[in-house]
């Protein structure tokens, strides 16, 4: 599937892996709705690409509802091009030495990372399928999700993340299957360690101690790395239903 003159929709746009894949699917040639739960993130990086700046919690329905919407008031068209970047960082041990069971903290973890990644996958799914096709092939869309390499490596102190990150990627082929009638392809991408902004709020030594740990290249992955198998992904048409991992052959260690 072309990139070019199609609109694409980035969940968590303002900054880091979302905010990289926008900017390179504008560089493509695509009309960008950059969607993020900071409105004042959005509109920055909205302003440089000549995209939509769409303020939104992923988590909640109405409001990925009335994204979409303006996605088509603005376009003419809902997005053939959808990825889901939006997503929360949690750490908490399962019996914490103080304190109560967190699960506050498990099931905003999962509400944001699982369940707004569906909210937006379903709402997406139902604009594409009302699309006209584009090809012999009777394409009519891709959804690329965010997991991580903590759904297979989860480290301590990890359960509610793994697990919120874990089931986006078990979504990954029963949804691919789901949607294929409608033409609609489902990937999801795994990075490891990546230069965001909680990488880059490390000390540097632990910084240099976390890409020392990688096999090869031995540096933390660049969010432009992310965007560009995101490009592929939606290139290539038989790519779907599948997980893939952008790690640099690191396996993290339990802690």
């Amino acid at each position: 599937m072309q990139i070019k003159d199609h609109v694409a929709l980035v969940t968590g746009a303002g900054s880091g892996l979302g905010e990289a894949t926008a900017r390179r699917l504008a560089a493509q040639g695509a009309r960008v709705a950059v969607l993020d739960r900071s409105a004042e993130a959005a509109a920055r990086v909205a302003a440089d690409i000549g995209g939509l700046p769409l303020g939104a919690d992923v988590a909640d329905p109405d409001q990925v509802e009335a994204a979409f919407a303006a996605t088509d008031a603005q376009f003419g068209t809902l997005p053939r091009i959808v990825v889901n970047c939006a997503g929360i960082f949690s750490a908490a041990r399962i019996l914490p030495r103080e304190g109560p069971l967190p699960l506050d903290l498990f099931e905003r973890t999962i509400r944001v990372n699982l369940f707004g990644t569906y909210v937006v996958l379903s709402v997406a799914a139902r604009g594409m399928a009302a699309l006209p096709v584009l090809d012999e092939d009777g394409a009519r869309g891709v959804i690329v999700n965010t997991t991580s390499i903590a759904w297979q490596d989860g480290q301590i102190g990890q359960a509610a993340y793994a697990a919120s990150k874990g089931g986006v990627a078990a979504l990954t082929l029963p949804a691919a299957r789901d949607l294929a009638r409608h033409g609609i392809r489902v990937m999801a991408i795994a990075p490891g360690l990546f230069e965001t902004a909680m990488s880059a709020g490390l000390p540097p030594e632990v910084q240099t101690a976390l890409a020392a740990s990688l096999p090869f290249p031995a540096r933390l992955g660049r969010p432009e790395e992310f965007a560009m198998l995101v490009q592929q992904i939606v290139e290539n048409p038989v790519l779907n239903g599948e997980v893939i991992r952008l790690d640099s052959a690191v396996r993290m260690a339990p802690k």
